[in-house]
C-alpha cells in the first residue's frame, strides 16, 4: 500500500477540518431540509427528505435522492474530530430519513442508505439502522425487472408506469452497494443475486466497445433486448457523461468485491482506463468528455471524487499488488487535485467541492457545489486517513 505523504496527510486533514466547521455552521440554519446544490451565491438549495420521486404528466422529478449523503458527512465529521455533536445530530437527521425506506418509486433509496444507515450501523452497531437500510435494501430488490436475457432494476418510477419497467440508468450500479450490504449482513443471497444479475445487464447493454457509457438505456420487453441508449444529463445520447462513468466504475467495484469475481474487476479497471485516458493531465473531469465546447465547459469535480473513491477500492481489490499501486496513487491524485483547486474556503460559499456540475442540460448547479460529490469526496478522505472506521476495509481477490 502507498503511504500518504505528509503534504497529501496534510491536505486531506485539512479538508475534512473544513467540512466539520461547515457543518456545524450550517446545522444552525438548515432546520429539518436537507442541502443538495449550491445557488451562485454560494448558499445551499434545500428540499425536505420526505419528497419522493415521480411523473408529473410527461415531466419527471428525482424528488430528494440526497438527504443521506448528508448524514454521511456528519458521520465522518464525528470520526474526525471524536466529536459527538456531530453523531447527535446525524441520529436525529437520520429520523429524517428513514421515512424513505420504503418509498416504491426510485431506486435512489440505495443511495439514501447506503451513505446514512449503513455507515451509522457499522459506526455505532445500532441495530434499528441496519433494520431501516435492510428495508430500503428490501425495497430496492423488489425493483427487478425480468426479461428474457436477465434482469434489471427499474431505476424510475412507479413499476405499474409501462416507463418505469422498461428504463434504467448507469446511476443504478451505485446504488447496488446496499442490496451487497443486505446479503453480506443477513446471509441471505437473495440480494446478491438481484444486485448481479443488473450488473449483468448493465454490462451488455450500457457499455460501448470503446468502454465509455450510456446514462440511461430503454429495454425492448420482453425481450430485454436494449431498444436505445439516451441521456438525461449528459451532452447527448452517444457522449460519455463524466459522471456516469464513474458510477459504473464505482459500481463493477462493489460487485467484484461482494461476488469475488475477477470479471468485475477487470471490467471496472477497464472502465476506469477510458476515465483516465479522457481526464488527461487535469483531475478535475468535465462534466461530460465528448461537448464540443471543450476545453471551455463545465467541470464535474463530483465525477473525479467519485473515480477517487472507486479507485481506491480497486486498489484494495486488485491481487496484481503493481496495478493495484497503480490505482491508488491515482485515486490520492484526484483527491489532491481536488484539494488543492475544488475546496470552497470562503465563508460564503457552504458546500466543501466547488465546480460540481449537477445537471447542465437542466441549467440546475452546472458550476456548484453538490451534495453527493462532497459525500463521495469525504468518504475517499475516510478511506485514505481512518480505513475501517467509517466502512469495512475489503478483501483483495484471489
Amino acid at each position: 500500500m502507498i503511504a500518504l505523504t505528509d503534504t497529501r496527510a496534510d491536505l486531506f486533514r485539512d479538508a475534512l477540518d473544513l467540512l466539520s466547521d461547515k457543518l456545524l455552521e450550517d446545522e444552525q440554519s438548515l432546520g429539518v431540509a436537507f442541502p443538495y446544490v449550491t445557488a451562485p451565491d454560494g448558499r445551499w438549495d434545500t428540499m425536505l427528505a420526505s419528497v419522493s420521486a415521480g411523473y408529473t404528466g410527461d415531466n419527471w422529478s428525482h424528488g430528494n435522492w440526497f438527504c443521506g449523503f448528508w448524514v454521511g458527512l456528519l458521520l465522518a465529521a464525528h470520526l474526525h474530530r471524536g466529536d459527538d455533536r456531530f453523531l447527535k445530530l446525524a441520529r436525529e437527521r437520520i429520523r429524517l430519513v428513514e421515512q424513505r425506506a420504503d418509498d416504491p418509486n426510485t431506486h435512489d433509496i440505495g443511495f439514501i442508505f447506503i451513505s446514512s444507515a449503513v455507515p451509522g450501523h457499522h459506526i455505532t452497531h445500532d441495530p434499528e439502522l441496519a433494520a431501516a437500510a435492510l428495508k430500503a435494501a428490501s425495497r430496492l430488490r423488489s425493483r427487478l425487472v425480468r426479461t428474457d436475457r436477465g434482469a434489471y432494476l427499474s431505476s424510475w418510477g412507479s413499476l405499474d408506469d409501462p416507463r418505469a419497467q422498461c428504463s434504467s440508468a448507469i446511476d443504478t450500479m451505485a446504488n447496488l452497494a446496499l442490496l451487497y450490504w443486505a446479503a453480506r449482513t443477513t446471509g441471505d443471497a437473495s440480494y446478491l443475486v438481484a444486485a448481479e444479475a443488473h450488473a449483468r445487464m448493465t454490462e451488455a447493454a450500457f457499455i460501448r466497445p470503446d468502454r465509455s457509457t450510456y446514462h440511461a438505456v430503454q429495454y425492448a420487453l420482453p425481450s430485454g433486448e436494449r431498444a436505445r441508449g439516451y441521456t438525461f444529463q449528459g451532452y447527448a445520447d452517444e457522449s460519455c457523461w463524466s459522471r456516469g462513468q464513474g458510477w459504473a466504475i464505482l459500481g463493477f467495484a462493489d460487485t467484484a468485491a461482494a461476488t469475488g469475481q475477477r470479471h468485475y474487476l477487470e471490467l471496472a479497471q477497464d472502465l476506469g482506463d477510458y476515465f483516465m485516458q479522457r481526464i488527461g493531465d487535469d483531475p478535475v473531469a468535465f462534466w461530460d468528455f465528448d461537448d464540443p465546447a471543450l476545453p471551455n465547459a463545465p467541470r464535474d469535480s463530483a465525477a473525479s471524487a467519485i473515480v477517487a473513491n472507486a479507485f481506491l477500492k480497486l486498489a484494495d481489490l486488485d491481487p496484481d499488488q503493481a496495478r493495484a499501486g497503480r490505482r491508488r496513487e491515482q485515486g490520492l491524485w484526484l483527491l489532491e487535485g481536488l484539494c488543492r483547486s475544488c475546496l470552497a474556503r470562503e465563508p460564503s460559499h457552504r458546500g466543501l467541492l466547488k465546480h460540481g456540475c449537477y445537471s447542465k442540460p437542466h441549467n440546475i448547479g452546472p458550476d456548484a457545489a453538490v451534495l453527493f460529490g462532497d459525500f463521495y469526496f469525504v468518504e475517499a478522505l475516510c478511506r485514505v486517513t481512518m480505513p475501517g472506521r467509517y466502512g469495512p476495509t475489503l478483501d483483495r481477490l484471489v
